[in-house]
């Protein structure tokens, strides 16, 4: 009886192993970036730190969300045509770029007026709040 409780507590072991071994392992790094400022400058320090946070962990390896809420909203607007293929290119490679429901209503800004990939959260403070909570590092962006 001994020998086979050993053998089924083995045989559990090994397949617990082997479905933990097909699971796939969750990016080790997560940081969410806040944006509330309006303009290039800003902007292109965003992509730039996106950029240089992906070569150094590995794109593959980092877990990125961008949170724009109050001025930053622009930067996800169709009407910023100057960085959408910057963007775009950040978010196929799994960038997640989110704007503020509360600040779309006081903007009067429509689904239909963001960009294609951008995500909505309800509320980019508590977004930041949520991310920070659930251990993900953060970063404020912009000038």
């Amino acid at each position: 009886m001994k020998k086979a409780i050993l053998i089924l507590t083995a045989l559990l072991c090994a397949l617990t192993c082997v479905s933990e071994a097909q699971t796939p392992a969750a990016k080790p790094h997560k940081v969410v970036l806040q944006m509330n400022v309006d303009g290039p400058d800003s902007w292109n320090q965003l992509l730039g730190n996106i950029g240089n946070i992906q070569k150094a962990f590995g794109a593959d390896k980092i877990q990125i969300e961008v949170v724009t809420y109050g001025k930053g909203l622009s930067l996800l607007l169709k009407t910023n045509a100057a960085f959408e293929e910057r963007m775009k290119k950040a978010s196929e490679t799994g960038v997640v770029f989110a704007a503020c429901q509360n600040s779309m209503r006081l903007r009067k800004v429509t689904t239909e007026d963001l960009l294609p990939f951008a995500a909505q959260v309800d509320s980019g403070v508590a977004e930041l709040i949520r991310k920070q909570e659930a251990g993900w590092s953060y970063v404020r962006v912009g000038e």
